[in-house]
């Protein structure tokens, strides 16, 4: 009699992909997903219950005890966003923030893809040498472009008797324009290394179609190369969005003036060291996560396909 055990007939050519994917898939697997998103999402609900909550409660009991008493007002967003005092009149903080982070996005992701295609498809002399450079651009610490970025929009760039990068007035509006700049910079090097993988994956053979055609570059980028890069394009912008949104140092070195500041910086100062409005803190920062919220859920569909890009070929 034989001693061996027959594999399960479930099992019996069954390769490690989908033995991982049964398990993923299994009862198991599904409840300690929903478990891990419950748990991830349990501040988020406490700190939209706070923003509801009167002051007097906030100060005196947790957002937990809503639901053996609860009261709920909007009084607290109604001061957060049009009120005078302090902690208030953070529309135009939250108006600056839209206004620093659409541009923000579209400039490095813009350049980016032109970049990326250049590398990627423009046969030139040191082309290799310059992506290397851009892809080791990626590990320089964003602080220390920080005093040296300053340093040139507060002075201006000279060149000799020729200035490249006249004068900035950091009372006016053109902080917004340093900001730009730096999130363009800081930004750049990421999104190249991402769209020139994505767009050497490209098919060598619609290119060559193109080109027999008497397509020009420019001509390819468009017609050719953008429809096909749209995934990768909006998941760079979204990263690139999240990114911008939720920055402090940028904002608060180069647009620190009450005008110019973003509502990071706001929100910086309300849970600062003085703490002077840490109970209207939970309307302001519920404030600053609905738009990327909102962002982030109408594009989720291409952030999906351009994570998934090229990940099975043929």
């Amino acid at each position: 009699m034989s001693t061996q055990t027959e594999p399960r007939p479930s099992t019996i050519g069954e390769s490690r992909g989908d033995r991982a994917r049964r398990m993923l898939t299994s009862r198991v697997a599904s409840f300690v997903a929903v478990l891990i998103a419950v748990l991830w999402t349990i501040p988020t609900a406490g700190l939209f219950i706070s923003s509801l909550r009167p002051e007097s409660d906030i100060r005196t009991s947790g957002w937990w005890t809503i639901f053996t008493d609860p009261a709920f007002t909007l009084d607290t967003y109604n001061y957060v966003l049009y009120a005078s005092g302090d902690g208030g009149g953070l529309i135009t903080n939250l108006v600056n923030t839209v206004v620093i982070t659409i541009p923000g996005v579209l400039i490095p992701v813009a350049f980016a893809a032109m970049a990326a295609y250049a590398l990627a498809w423009i046969d030139f002399k040191g082309r290799s040498l310059l992506y290397i450079a851009i892809f080791a651009l990626q590990v320089v610490p964003l602080q220390m472009a920080l005093i040296p970025l300053l340093s040139m929009f507060s002075r201006g760039l000279h060149a000799g008797p020729v200035t490249i990068i006249p004068e900035f007035d950091l009372t006016g509006v053109q902080p917004i324009i340093q900001v730009w700049i730096a999130h363009t910079i800081f930004g750049l090097p990421l999104a190249i290394f991402l769209l020139h993988n994505f767009m050497r994956e490209l098919p060598h053979d619609v290119m060559e179609a193109a080109r027999i055609d008497g397509a020009s570059h420019s001509q390819i980028f468009r017609s050719v190369v953008l429809p096909l890069v749209t995934p990768a394009l909006a998941s760079i912008a979204i990263f690139q969005f999240l990114w911008v949104w939720n920055d402090f140092l940028v904002g608060r070195t180069f647009a620190p003036g009450e005008a110019t500041r973003p509502l990071t910086a706001v929100l910086g100062d309300m849970a600062g060291t003085w703490g002077f409005g840490w109970t209207r803190l939970p309307a302001a920062a519920f404030i600053a996560i609905v738009i990327p919220l909102l962002v982030f859920l109408l594009l989720q569909r291409y952030f999906v396909r351009g994570l998934l890009a090229g990940s099975v070929k043929g």
